[in-house]
């Protein structure tokens, strides 16, 4: 027993902690509700494993945030997102050449421009330009480097706003504006 609790990592036994912590107020809430509904007053054992409960969730709540996030950033600099994105993109390659076209064509600013003699070809060369521009872009190292700062230091922002409960006095955001799609 003893090594297999040494063989756990800090977020594993932060996990177990919590986790029983966690079953045990869900066994005093049952066991409550099941002596309340039997007309019984909820004993004070009952009572105060609710609150100790509730005590040492508050206690850990942030700990265990903190160190969640350590875990998901430590995950994420392991990644390589810009490789992902540029394989998906030469994946889908027609479909996402056809979606351009398509969106290109329905634009109402280029009603004009869109009956002009070769106006599909010049569409269809600049989306291969831009398409292959793009998955360049993400196979150079330098975008991969921009991801992972980009990553990394939202990730340090959110840490230290936890850290500091910057987010406890917070006002919630206005909900967000209407979208208006453009008429045809």
């Amino acid at each position: 027993m003893s090594q297999w609790l040494e063989s756990l990592s800090t977020l594993q036994v932060l996990l177990l902690v919590l986790a029983v912590t966690f079953g045990l107020s869900v066994l005093a809430v049952i066991v409550g509700a099941v002596l309340v509904r039997l007309g019984m007053r909820r004993p004070a054992v009952v009572e105060w494993a609710s609150q100790l409960a509730e005590r040492v969730f508050t206690l850990v709540k942030r700990p265990l945030t903190i160190v969640v996030l350590d875990e998901v950033a430590a995950v994420l600099r392991t990644g390589h997102y810009t490789e992902n994105i540029s394989r998906a993109i030469t994946e889908n390659h027609d479909q996402l050449k056809a979606l351009i076209a398509e969106k290109v064509r329905q634009d109402p600013n280029v009603r004009l421009i869109g009956k002009l003699p070769g106006y599909d070809a010049i569409v269809g060369e600049v989306t291969e330009t831009t398409l292959r521009v793009v998955v360049e872009m993400l196979a150079d190292p330098r975008t991969d480097e921009l991801v992972s700062d980009l990553l990394r230091n939202n990730l340090e922002q959110i840490k230290q706003a936890v850290r500091s409960e910057a987010h406890v006095d917070v006002e919630p955001h206005d909900p967000p504006d209407p979208v208006t799609r453009p008429r045809r």
